[in-house]
């Protein structure tokens, strides 16, 4: 009887170390590029988001497995690449921001309208928060780069 025991679960095993080779089969790269970085002052910041309930919250991004779900860098005038490395194959939004002070956190005036640089993915034209489906978009098993123009 335990010999049975045994290869059920060498099969469940094989079985699931099998599944991992797939999904990291359907993972490529993602670059983010944000073009328009007005100074070098302070850094960036990009979050990529898996789910409209945590779009826009960074503590709560996706987490891609060992890739962070945000990702940092130096600023400098101009254009930026972030490198996020293999991201599973699905629907993501993102959130990049100049944080011009070093804060942490893209500073709003009265809460709401941002005071730094911004940029959605999409680009789309909001008069309020975002939503995560005029954001969204799709990065295929080969992975992406896309472009995000930054806001003033």
């Amino acid at each position: 009887m335990r010999t049975g025991k045994y290869r059920s679960l060498a099969w469940v095993a094989a079985v699931i170390g099998g599944l991992g080779g797939i999904s990291s089969a359907q993972a490529g790269d993602l670059t983010v590029i944000l073009d328009g970085v007005a100074h070098d002052q302070g850094g960036l910041r990009v979050g990529l988001y898996d789910r409209a309930e945590t779009f826009r919250k960074e503590d709560r991004a996706a987490a891609i497995r060992t890739a962070a779900a945000i990702r940092t860098a130096a600023a400098r005038p101009g254009q930026a690449s972030i490198g996020f490395g293999p991201v599973p194959a699905g629907r993501y939004a993102i959130m990049a921001y100049h944080d011009e002070d070093g804060d942490g956190g893209l500073d709003r005036f009265m809460g709401m309208i941002p005071t730094e640089g911004y940029a959605l993915s999409n680009d789309p034209e909001v008069s309020g928060p975002p939503a995560f489906d005029e954001c969204a978009f799709d990065i295929p098993a080969e992975g992406r780069t896309i472009t995000l123009k930054v806001r003033y």
